[in-house]
């Protein structure tokens, strides 16, 4: 008896293969997503605490940065030789193991440590946020724009529980604020590896390996330059106001249970929207859904420079999380464009490594320009590289119209 498959066949096994990476995907994103939570809830306030110097409050922050930078390249290496599955253990590995660092880190008031511990945060960080490119794996190309922003959806669920981790659990170590928050980071991020298991993604090929064009080829594709420009902007300004948004909000006399509510909501306002993105994207185009989201992120500084109140923080905080995911998904979906299946590797590993360089910058800055110029200084500097972002973009989308 024959056991050749049908088209049809094939085509339902593709989609089942799919639907479960994608959803497998999603809730890994939703437990890993808590590392990032955690670190941005507590890493400006413990190095506030710990730090011999208040400028330095925001370094461990920065130093998480710092981490998503140095592994984005590596890694892209080890999934173009190896696959992406033995990418997301070491990853995973790495967040429990910074878990445990910043819990002892705390416990023996070490400031140093903490940065150990955010640094090896930031490489898990990275891992996390290529599933989104790990999604489009195994998606027809007019199904990856939904494939990445589903799993980006999953850090809905990661904005809902990072937050409570970190008002539930903070002060149940007494008197060492956040030591029991960080050992829950850890074990969040072993069942996020246990979930990942279960990925069935294409090992590489021979063609993965050594084919495609060279890396200094594609990156000059204006359409590459464009999508770059516009990922590291909208992370950047993301990353900026967020990092010194939870020390700002302490520093004008609110709770640290408002800065936890005021970052809870934020994280479900930068992936709630993934539940619409890809389809956003596939009807109206990614230039057009970045732009948009440059433009919420402009807004969220001008609602911040209008108080500070908790309703002012909660409102920027809110506006960024939505002008981040349309930004910088929008942005993710134009570099699926501008590489072949046999470079993606290490084209995405470099778009990320860019963004995140660039981000190291803004978080290291933000927390000095916080302590020597205040909030309303930061939220107008961000302001600047916004226009510059906008002004490429409609340069961009003019240049396409006119060659129409």
């Amino acid at each position: 008896m024959s056991t050749t498959l049908s088209p049809r066949q094939d085509l339902s096994d593709a989609l089942r293969l799919e639907r479960g990476n994608v959803l497998r995907l999603s809730i890994a994103q939703a437990l890993a997503g808590m590392n990032a939570t955690v670190v941005f809830a507590t890493g400006a306030i413990v190095g506030h605490m710990l730090a011999p110097s208040a400028a330095l409050a925001t370094l461990p922050i920065s130093i998480f940065v710092v981490g998503m930078a140095f592994c984005t390249l590596p890694a892209g290496a080890i999934a173009q030789r190896h696959g992406r599955r033995l990418v997301f253990m070491l990853g995973t590995a790495c967040g429990v193991i910074a878990g445990l660092i910043a819990s002892l880190a705390v416990v023996k008031a070490s400031f140093w440590l903490f940065c150990l511990s955010t640094f090896f945060a930031g490489v898990y960080g990275a891992v996390v946020l290529s599933f989104r490119f790990a999604a489009t794996d195994c998606a027809a190309p007019e199904r990856r724009p939904r494939a990445l922003s589903a799993v980006m959806a999953g850090g809905v669920f990661a904005g809902i529980l990072g937050p409570q981790l970190v008002t539930y659990t903070m002060n149940l170590s007494p008197p060492y604020l956040f030591a029991a928050t960080y050992i829950g980071q850890a074990v969040a991020a072993a069942l996020s590896a246990l979930v990942l298991i279960g990925v069935k993604l294409p090992l590489p090929s021979a063609a993965d390996r050594t084919g495609g064009r060279p890396l200094g080829v594609i990156i000059q594709q204006p359409r590459f330059i464009l999508a770059v420009t516009c990922g590291v902007v909208s992370y950047l300004l993301m990353n900026f106001l967020m990092t010194a948004a939870p020390l700002a909000m302490r520093l004008c006399g609110h709770s640290q249970e408002a800065a936890n509510l005021g970052l809870q909501w934020h994280v479900i306002a930068m992936y709630g929207p993934s539940f619409w993105t890809g389809r956003l994207i596939s009807r109206f185009g990614a230039s057009r859904v970045v732009a948009t989201g440059l433009g919420l992120i402009g807004l969220a500084a001008v609602a911040g420079l209008f108080g500070i109140e908790v309703g002012h923080f909660w409102a920027m905080l809110i506006l960024l999380g939505v002008g981040w995911n349309f930004g910088f998904v929008g942005a993710s979906a134009m570099v699926l464009d501008c590489h072949l299946p046999e470079e993606k590797a290490r084209v995405q590993s470099f778009n990320d490594f860019a963004v995140f360089g660039t981000m190291a910058v803004g978080s290291f800055l933000s927390g000095g320009l916080l302590s020597a110029f205040g909030w309303n200084a930061l939220l107008a500097l961000a302001l600047v590289p916004l226009v510059l972002a906008m002004i490429a973009l409609a340069a961009s989308q003019r240049r396409l119209a006119a060659r129409g």
